[in-house]
């Protein structure tokens, strides 16, 4: 092991300076310093404890022309600030899925509750359907609490009946935790769509004059569905 001792005073040292660094700026003084001492090193390099790589990657911090500090900085604060967006973006996509599910649920719960599990599946599907449909909203919650001019009442009305109620029935939660499980298997693609392009349906006790224009698809517990 090679041991390099200096011992000096500070005007004693700087007479030892050359002429050209005695003017130069401290840090500029230190990295000529250290490259005068790093090339003389490196001729016995075999004789230190280590291999080289090291001293040539010192060597090359402390040697480089370029400072490549700020370019580092910049890269570490981009990857930071890019996490923090991907973050909140992610966030915000969450909550309007949340959103999404629960307008959904909602739809499925008020409008068929009492009805067999194909027949909420079946609601769920004509909701869905409604949003692909250029004729309606473009996000369940829209399609939900749609509203449309009524001539014979002279009034908008709701698309769903029950978003016109001002006092709602209360939650039954065996009830809504299906109504839920249902909307997300709709909106998440895991149940196959049962009805060919259904947007309409009503309830099997009463006949609306638009039925006769439409064509039915389906009969399901209370409901007959048309496209």
């Amino acid at each position: 092991m090679i041991v390099l001792v200096l011992h000096h005073t500070d005007s004693h040292f700087h007479d030892l300076l050359p002429i050209q660094l005695r003017s130069a700026g401290y840090t500029r003084v230190m990295r000529t310093i250290f490259r005068h001492t790093v090339y003389k090193l490196h001729g016995l390099r075999y004789a230190l404890p280590f291999d080289g790589w090291w001293l040539s990657l010192k060597s090359w911090w402390f040697t480089r022309d370029t400072d490549y500090f700020p370019v580092f900085l910049l890269a570490g604060l981009a990857l930071i600030i890019s996490a923090i967006s991907f973050a909140i973006v992610r966030s915000m996509e969450t909550e309007v899925d949340n959103r999404q599910l629960t307008c959904l649920a909602l739809n499925i719960y008020h409008e068929a509750r009492g009805e067999p599990k194909a027949g909420q599946y079946a609601v769920a599907e004509v909701t869905l359907n409604r949003v692909a449909s250029p004729r309606y909203p473009n996000t369940i919650c829209e399609v939900v609490y749609q509203k449309n001019w009524d001539r014979i009442r002279r009034r908008y009305v709701g698309a769903f009946s029950w978003t016109e109620f001002d006092v709602k029935p209360a939650i039954k939660k065996k009830e809504w935790y299906r109504a839920i499980a249902i909307a997300e298997d709709i909106y998440h693609q895991r149940q196959e769509p049962e009805l060919d392009g259904a947007l309409f349906y009503h309830a099997r006790s009463i006949k609306p004059s638009w039925a006769r224009k439409k064509k039915p698809v389906a009969r399901i517990g209370q409901h007959i569905f048309y496209r």
